[in-house]
């Protein structure tokens, strides 16, 4: 019966592999198209988005350094504005946007990075979620400002709302409409795909390794696929508010619990620590074994970050959106703390874990690398990350399992949002084409937990930078606005900081004859 079952698992996962290979075979070269230099290969769709992260924090006189303290007090609540429309705090927009960011990435992303770029990669990896900082900063701002606010309360924000209404308040109504109907499409197969399938997947693939017997057959699989199905359904159904209270719970306690593990390794092979450091900084600007050197080094770890925290997407916007605020650029100083939590913190607790316990077994991957082999992306970066647990504490094993899935379900139930919004402007906003889209959505989760999705995850990462490609062309006109709303904020949170009430500023705003609050569009 095992076999009979298996096999049908092998015809279907082949039947799917011929039909998705040649579109993500294309996609793969279109997408990631690179050119050879000095022995790296250098991906143009990576540096484009490096140089918005450089280009946005020069403009914005890097905001992600100077603004970080008046993010903090924003998350903290001190400025919140209870009777301001939205649907969320601050601090619930922000984990509500971390849990799609948040993820298996950080897990395995990062020792990808290490295998095959080196320790020097994890220097790249932060520079660019510094970087990051002010792209997040940017579009999470304009998220606000061109949000629609509906009458029964609910808010919709994102890429396609920002690009068509700002281009055209600019004069470029016709790049808005095209930028707002391509970046939409981007983010919803990727939320079917990469958010969706590729999560359920993995997790039901550590589960399976970590439980053995029934978990590590197509049944045990099939079986957690329909559960987490069913969970991600309630939630979806709740809409942004349940999963801004969720998420709100969750993702600290997830952080907080992963980073405390990491630390706990960390501090047991403390006297490893500045050698690590002095390992990761030597190897950024001189590795070894490394294809490319230098170069090759800094685009793993940018295309790791990029994947990681993906900062210009325009994903998060759409959770940003929804905050209570009738000041744009309160949530895009809050936003910019994404990447800061997801790539310079997470993701380098985990660098730390892998090279202060791991540093044989990630030298062994990169050796294969050197030779011509291929280290097998997500599966080999989840069994590096557990290897190091299993070494440095072999009774906390069953703790990344955990920690895998719930990364692994925060990121779902994100990105279910992210596409749900995508949806509804591409297809209209119904009871009917609402259960349409959750039904596939969690019929995809079922099929991902028993699918080998290797050219899927290629095809849809594909999509991913494709949505970062529009949604940055958008950004770059949109960048005097930012500004603009960056000046107007900052003057509010000094008028509140001297003491005056939110009525007070109001007032004094209006017999200036200046209005520094966001105008609201109420849509039928």
């Amino acid at each position: 019966m095992e076999e009979e079952t298996q096999t049908w698992a092998d015809r279907f996962s082949d039947r799917v592999d011929e039909i998705v290979e040649p579109v993500s075979t294309f996609m793969q070269d279109v997408v990631f198209f690179s050119f050879n230099l000095g022995g790296a290969d250098i991906m143009p769709i990576v540096l484009w988005l490096a140089v918005a992260g450089a280009v946005f924090t020069v403009y914005f006189g890097f905001a992600q350094v100077r603004h970080v303290r008046t993010s903090l007090r924003l998350v903290r609540g001190k400025y919140d504005q209870p009777s301001a429309p939205g649907e969320v705090t601050h601090f619930q927009a922000l984990t509500s946007a971390l849990s799609g960011t948040v993820g298996l990435g950080n897990i395995a992303g990062v020792a990808i990075a290490i295998s095959i770029g080196g320790p020097g990669a994890v220097f790249w990896m932060i520079l660019c979620g510094l970087l990051g900082m002010a792209t997040k900063f940017a579009e999470c701002t304009l998220g606000v400002k061109y949000r629609e606010v509906h009458e029964d309360g609910t808010v919709s924000g994102g890429p396609m709302h920002y690009l068509r209404k700002g281009l055209a308040e600019i004069g470029r109504p016709k790049l808005g409409m095209v930028l707002a109907a391509l970046a939409p499409i981007m983010i919803l197969v990727f939320a079917f795909f990469g958010g969706n399938v590729f999560q359920s997947n993995q997790s039901a693939s550590i589960l399976g390794a970590e439980l053995g017997g029934f978990f590590d057959s197509n049944a045990g699989a099939l079986a957690y696929g329909i559960f987490f199905a069913v969970v991600v359904f309630v939630v979806l159904m709740g809409g942004i508010r349940y999963i801004g209270k969720l998420t709100s719970v969750v993702v600290p306690a997830m952080g907080i619990m992963y980073v405390a593990a990491c630390s706990v390794i960390i501090l047991l092979n403390i006297t490893e620590v500045p050698g690590a450091f002095a390992t990761i900084f030597t190897e950024a600007f001189n590795p070894t074994g490394v294809a490319g050197g230098i170069l090759g080094a800094l685009i793993v770890g940018f295309q790791r970050a990029a994947f990681s925290n993906e900062a210009g997407v325009g994903s998060a916007p759409i959770a940003h959106a929804a905050v209570k605020t009738k000041r744009p650029a309160t949530e895009g100083l809050v936003a910019l703390l994404e990447p800061f939590f997801d790539t310079v913190i997470v993701c380098t607790m985990t660098a730390l874990t892998i090279i202060v316990v791991n540093g044989p077994m990630y030298q062994e991957a990169r050796e294969t690398v050197a030779e011509g082999g291929a280290v097998s992306g997500t599966g080999t970066g989840i069994l590096l990350t557990r290897d190091a647990f299993e070494t440095a504490l072999p009774w906390f094993t069953g703790f990344l399992v955990a920690a895998v899935i719930l990364f692994a379900f925060s990121t779902l139930i994100t990105w279910s949002y992210y596409g749900q919004k995508s949806w509804h402007y591409l297809f209209g906003k119904s009871k009917a084409s609402d259960l349409i889209y959750k039904l596939i959505f969690c019929f995809m989760i079922v099929i991902g937990a028993v699918m080998a999705l290797d050219q899927v995850v290629g095809m849809t990462d594909a999509f991913l930078f494709l949505a970062a490609l529009f949604n940055i062309i958008g950004l770059y006109f949109l960048m005097p606005v930012i500004k603009r709303e960056l000046n107007k904020t900052l003057e509010y949170i000094r008028r509140r900081d001297a003491g005056q009430s939110e009525e007070e500023i109001e007032a004094a705003e209006a017999a200036e004859g200046e209005s520094f609050g966001q105008k609201e569009r109420v849509s039928a």
